[in-house]
């Protein structure tokens, strides 16, 4: 266990430690380990076991105050929130993101925080509809309509802003937009188990299209290995087994 919390507080040498990537698997870690697995950098994982709640334990509270996955370590330092993650990594290395330089950045910045601030919280109201209205079963319906009818939109938003004659949103080359679209997309389609059939994910045929690129990519296929995911991840995906930890 103290092994566990250690790397949180050595602070020596940072600018040499790897990545160190706080997980449970098929959570928001997995955008994150798919960028990694992209970047081709040393990065290690620190399993948060949801079967015992270990992302509301004190010790992981220090790392995200929310008690929410994933956390850094990035320089010695805790780091959380989906898009600050995978906007710090791609653009330290150059890769998988839109420079500043470049014309389309404020466009690319665009999208990424519309997915961090409205589509993925939107999921997370779809999945855990108690912790925002109650227990009531009359408000609890209600509010799961109105979420799952403002996901849809979001989608739609989305799927809109795709060109059907390029594979990703910003062209050839995938950005972590796309990751993070990919995952929500997968997400969407098997949470809540109870109610994953109300999604219809056949009205989003571009995010298919470029979900259906991105399982053709070996550093996402690595990725979703290490979690136990198999199959086609994001078009027609399938509950993950993983080999440590749970999803839910």
């Amino acid at each position: 266990m103290l092994f566990f919390w250690l790397v949180v507080f050595n602070m020596t040498a940072a600018h040499k430690q790897p990545v160190t990537l706080y997980y449970a698997p098929d959570n928001a870690s997995l955008i994150v380990r798919m960028l990694l697995e992209e970047l081709q950098v040393d990065y290690q994982t620190v399993l948060v076991d949801r079967s015992i709640k270990q992302q509301q334990s004190v010790e992981y509270r220090q790392l995200n105050p929310d008690g929410l996955i994933p956390v850094c370590i990035i320089n010695g330092a805790p780091v959380f929130e989906t898009a600050a993650i995978l906007l710090s990594q791609a653009d330290a290395h150059h890769a998988l993101t839109v420079a500043t330089e470049e014309l389309q950045r404020p466009q690319f910045l665009k999208w990424l925080f519309y997915l961090s601030n409205s589509l993925h919280s939107d999921l997370r109201q779809r999945f855990y509809p108690q912790k925002y209205a109650g227990q009531n079963e009359q408000s609890l319906l209600t509010f799961s309509k109105v979420t799952l009818d403002r996901m849809h939109r979001r989608f739609t938003v989305l799927n809109e802003a795709y060109d059907v004659s390029a594979r990703y949103l910003f062209g050839d080359t995938p950005t972590i937009v796309d990751l993070y679209l990919a995952v929500c997309f997968r997400w969407a389609q098997l949470y809540p188990v109870e109610g994953c059939s109300d999604f219809k994910a056949g009205n989003f045929a571009a995010i298919r299209k470029m979900a259906e690129k991105l399982e053709q990519r070996e550093a996402i296929r690595s990725a979703c290995a290490k979690e136990g995911i198999s199959g086609l991840f994001f078009s027609q995906p399938e509950y993950a087994d993983p080999p440590e930890g749970a999803a839910i």
